[in-house]
């Protein structure tokens, strides 16, 4: 077969990741004159190494995130609590394999946001799906799904997720109606999924947002005991990144 047809039976087969090797390993495989196991297993490895990423991406884009940090570029130079201990254990995922919930807890700027959806494009690209919305967000998303009818449909979808990140969480008060709501997401989700939360308030806090104070202590209870919870002090990273800056452009 000539390898003029034997790309063309890849490209009918949607053999992209193979196809767009062929050349390099067959070049690879004359030069080194490499057995035909040797050239198949080339050949099978790209193509899964594309298929993962192009699930990967699928699963990124499905995430919502708004932007896609990585924990390599995290600043430990700033002057902030957290340590690269606490940083790992959010990175190994074992919180999310555990179905834990994850608290992320600090004034703005420490770098509660950046942490969280770092560890939600980490989780993507370990092969779990993720949702990412403010709470804002959520509570638009809720009014609409109420006032459509398709509230159900909705609920059902949040249900699917490995892992939803409410960012911002306390940013708006929650009614009687929303708490509830929110309960049962983290009902729903408490039999092996994670739901991770970035806030300014401290979990005993909570009940200053949340309008029925017994749901509040429910909603409490069910992430005070399981949730990997970590609180950030420091100053704003947005003030010591722009310090950096100043400092930098008075050296060049």
């Amino acid at each position: 077969m000539s390898t003029a047809i034997a790309k063309n039976l890849m490209a009918e087969m949607k053999l992209v990741g193979m196809m767009d090797a062929f050349d390099r390993a067959l070049n690879a495989a004359t030069r080194d004159q490499s057995g035909y196991t040797e050239f198949l297993d080339v050949l099978l490895q790209a193509e899964a190494e594309y298929r993962q990423s192009r699930k990967t991406s699928y699963r990124i884009k499905a995430a919502r995130f708004t932007q896609r940090p990585n924990f390599e570029d995290f600043d430990f130079t700033a002057d902030r609590s957290i340590t690269k201990a606490q940083v790992r254990e959010i990175y190994s995922l074992s919180w999310l394999v555990e179905g834990r919930p994850l608290l992320l807890i600090g004034q703005t700027g420490v770098g509660k946001t950046f942490i969280a959806q770092a560890a939600g494009l980490h989780a993507c690209a370990s092969g779990y799906s993720v949702l990412y919305m403010s709470i804002t967000t959520w509570l638009e998303n809720i009014a609409l799904a109420r006032s459509s009818g398709t509230y159900l449909k909705y609920r059902d979808k949040l249900s699917k997720p490995d892992l939803i990140i409410f960012d911002e969480f306390g940013a708006r008060k929650l009614s009687s109606t929303e708490a509830q709501d929110l309960c049962e997401i983290l009902e729903e989700r408490s039999f092996g999924k994670s739901v991770a939360f970035t806030t300014q308030l401290p979990l005993a806090h909570w009940n200053e947002v949340i309008a029925d104070p017994v749901i509040a202590d429910a909603i409490r209870d069910r992430l005070e005991h399981a949730a990997l919870a970590l609180e950030i002090t420091g100053p704003s990273y947005r003030g010591v990144k722009a310090r950096k800056l100043a400092s930098k452009k008075k050296t060049d």
